[in-house]
């Protein structure tokens, strides 16, 4: 009997896994009195292709985890125009209801933020922020024309009315905010007709609580009652790699790895086979190489970078005497200010950051080059050239026109002079000519021989 249930045992084990996977897989939904989710994150950067990643996966998980709304906290000067379209797209195509909350007091939604603010079902703003200035800038830091300035603005703006529209907000200011750059307290985006956002709130605990009950229209039309009292709030932050990453695609930060790569690469090639300056250098590179393809670049302003650390390779091996270096670091200076082009201060690298950066690396620079030109101007250690102003000891007599032997740096070498010389007098070598010596007697007899 024991061992007919041992050899039913594996199959009731199955059976039972089975039962439990099953079970896993068909869970029971939530009872309908439940606390319904609300999920919230905040976007506290520039508007780039990492925070558009961020933005657009945390609109999935709410898809997925059938979030009752999803609240972003945001908080930006602006950003690249294909990452707002990106974030606008996943937004417009979420089933879970967005709501974008410009906060806390203080706060700003610049540029691309009005852009997001302006697509969101729920348009909220704190009190003492404010929105606007969208009128699209060159992003790859050429100059634009009239006629192409005209037509990214006609585009830009044509965006906004489709978006306004749709949320059935105020096209013409949207359009301001384009064409003329017009920005707009809380008050003046919720005073006006029709308003610009649905309503203010101090905290997003305010603002979920203005919602309840309130019926929302989604994109394509069909309407939402948002069911948001005693609601279950969980937090979504970036994850590790997007935290680094953002913080990489910032102008300030990548300016300081673009000067320490710039350092480190210089510092190997002085001193061959340091091995770290070289490594450190490489890998701030690569990391500076990341964020200025996400940032609004002035490719002038990169030559002019590409051009000062040439000069200063070029010290390596001509010698200037610091005129290559100093050229150098005037370009470097110059290309730092020109380096990103936006008329926004969080988009540009800050002059305090850049004068500091530039003194250091003069002062390192110059440290290295006076190493260089010491090394220089010292004597040779080495070959003929070594010999010369060594001491030496005569050891036959050594006159004019007769040579003779003479004891240096414990060799005996031949040996002649303009004036005669006694065995045993001191000498100091004059001249070397293959393996003579031309010598004078030593006035100062003292030195090793």
């Amino acid at each position: 009997m024991m061992w007919r249930i041992f050899r039913l045992l594996p199959g009731l084990l199955m059976c039972a896994g089975a039962v439990a996977l099953l079970a896993q897989g068909e869970e029971a939904p939530p009872p309908a009195g439940s606390a319904p989710l609300v999920l919230s994150a905040e976007v506290d950067s520039i508007i780039h292709p990492v925070s558009a990643e961020y933005m657009i996966e945390t609109m999935a998980r709410a898809d997925r985890e059938g979030a009752a709304l999803l609240v972003f906290t945001l908080r930006t000067p602006g950003g690249l125009v294909d990452s707002t379209r990106q974030i606008v797209t996943a937004m417009l195509a979420a089933e879970t209801p967005v709501a974008v909350f410009v906060g806390p007091s203080g706060a700003r939604a610049a540029s691309a933020g009005f852009i997001l603010v302006l697509a969101a079902d729920v348009a909220a703003m704190a009190p003492g922020t404010h929105i606007g200035a969208a009128h699209p800038v060159s992003g790859d830091g050429q100059a634009m024309d009239e006629v192409m300035a005209q037509k990214a603005a006609s585009d830009v703006a044509a965006y906004v009315r489709t978006l306004a529209t749709s949320r059935r907000r105020n096209v013409s200011l949207a359009e301001e905010a384009v064409n003329d750059s017009r920005a707009f307290t809380n008050d003046e985006a919720l005073g006006a007709d029709p308003p610009l956002i649905d309503l203010q709130a101090a905290d997003v605990a305010d603002l979920l609580r203005q919602l309840d009950g309130r019926t929302v229209t989604r994109f394509d039309g069909t309407t939402t009652v948002l069911r948001t009292a005693g609601s279950r709030i969980v937090d979504v932050e970036m994850t590790l790699r997007q935290r680094i990453l953002s913080a990489i695609a910032n102008p300030n930060v990548a300016y300081i790895l673009l000067s320490l790569g710039t350092l480190g690469l210089t510092i190997e090639l002085w001193s061959p086979g340091a091995i770290l300056p070289g490594v450190v250098g490489g890998l701030s590179l690569i990391l500076a190489f990341f964020a200025l393809q996400v940032l609004p670049v002035n490719y002038a302003g990169i030559l002019l970078l590409v051009f000062g650390l040439g000069l200063l390779v070029l010290e390596v091996k001509v010698t200037s005497f610091g005129l290559l270096s100093i050229g150098g670091l005037i370009s470097l200076v110059l290309g730092s200010m020109m380096l990103f082009d936006s008329p926004l201060p969080e988009m540009q690298v800050s002059l305090q950051l850049i004068l500091p950066v530039t003194l250091s690396l003069a002062l390192i620079v110059g440290f290295l080059v006076r190493l260089a030109v010491a090394a220089q101007l010292q004597p040779s250690a080495t070959g003929g050239e070594a010999m010369l102003n060594s001491p030496g000891e005569a050891i036959t007599p050594i006159g004019p026109g007769a040579e003779g032997q003479v004891r240096s740096h414990g060799e005996i070498w031949r040996a002649r002079s303009a004036e005669p010389i006694e065995p045993g007098a001191r000498v100091t070598v004059a001249a070397v000519d293959g393996l003579t010596l031309t010598v004078r007697p030593d006035p100062h007899p003292e030195g090793e021989l």
